[in-house]
């Protein structure tokens, strides 16, 4: 699987129900759960003060990200996702490939 960074942005509309909200914000918490056990999410993080999220994410490909990972969020509708796939960097001291 290749990795991405991936910075979301989530925006409720005003006038949301908020029972809606948190609904919502509970099944992503199961989600996002069942995408870690399946090695689709390797880390979140969420800047100090920000309704932003900024995590490594693995899929085949972008297309495959989109639609069948990023897709499946429940809070995905309110999203704004900012996709940037990633490649190992020579002096990655995690680097895994077996380069030198």
């Amino acid at each position: 699987m290749r990795e991405f960074l991936v910075e979301i942005t989530t925006t409720v509309p005003e006038a949301t129900d908020p029972a809606e909200v948190d609904r919502r914000r509970a099944a992503e918490a199961v989600r996002a759960a069942e995408l870690a056990a399946a090695g689709n999410l390797v880390r979140l993080w969420r800047p100090v003060g920000e309704l932003r999220s900024i995590g490594v994410w693995r899929a085949a490909d972008e297309a495959e990200l989109h639609e069948k990972v990023l897709g499946t969020l429940p809070l995905r509708p309110w999203m704004t996702p900012t996709v940037t796939p990633l490649e190992s960097h020579p002096n990655d001291p995690a680097r895994v490939d077996g380069s030198p």
